[in-house]
This record gives C-alpha cells, sequence and structure tokens, in this order.
C-alpha cells in the first residue's frame, strides 16, 4: 500500500514563505549630497521597493554630510550605501542600485542563481 502523505508538511513548507511576504523591511541608504550617482542611487532603490516591497518597506534617506554622526555610527565607507537593517541578516550594498537582481537576491526576494561562469550571485553580509 502507498503511504500518503500528510496535509501539514506541505502547509508547514509553505509557512515561512508567507512569513517572509509579510515581513517589513527597514533600508537606509546614505548618499553624498545630490551628486548624480546619489541621485541613481536614490531613484533605483525607490523603484525596485516599489515593484517589489509595496507598503511593506521604510527606506530612510540620510546625507553623509548632513548626518556624519550616523555616518560613523554605521561605519559608511562609500557612498551611496544601503543598508538592509530588517529582517535580519543585515546586508550592505555599494553603488547606484541599477544591478536589481543583485539587490532582489540581496534582500531574499530572488533566490541566488547560478552565472554563466559558475558563480553564485550574492551580496555582502555584515
Amino acid at each position: 500500500m502507498e503511504k500518503k502523505r500528510p496535509v501539514k508538511t506541505l502547509s508547514r513548507m509553505e509557512e515561512p514563505l508567507e512569513k517572509r511576504a509579510q515581513e517589513k523591511y527597514l533600508l537606509r541608504l546614505y548618499v553624498a549630497g545630490a551628486t548624480p550617482a546619489s541621485t541613481a542611487a536614490i531613484k533605483n532603490i525607490k523603484t525596485t521597493c516599489e515593484e517589489n516591497l509595496q507598503g511593506r518597506y521604510e527606506l530612510a534617506v540620510i546625507d553623509i554630510y548632513q548626518q556624519p554622526v550616523l555616518v560613523r555610527d554605521e561605519q559608511i565607507l562609500a557612498a551611496p550605501t544601503l543598508i538592509k537593517k530588517l529582517p535580519v541578516p543585515i546586508r550592505r550594498f555599494i553603488g547606484d542600485m541599477s544591478n536589481k537582481e543583485r539587490i532582489l537576491v540581496g534582500l531574499d526576494l530572488r533566490p541566488k542563481e547560478e552565472s554563466p561562469a559558475g558563480k553564485k550571485s550574492t551580496a555582502k553580509r555584515s
């Protein structure tokens, strides 16, 4: 006789996905004034968040020239830098945020995929 799979096993597997879909994201974007790279980073991350995290994120844009204390506390070495505070783990992204796939993988919104060279796409972990 064939054994039947319990229905609860499937729902237990779906629970983490459901929970991930409801998590709030706390993001901080550190920029250096109104430079072209800063402006592009703000535009790119806002677009990515609106497309993938509708209503489930809080994005704070911090100018490193106006709030240098926050820069020191977060150990920001380059700008623009995006820090994902929540959900854990904390992740950092440096640049103009134009590599949407890398951002989505780093935010755990897409699974890591093998690149043509056989290397996995990853984000820097803090």
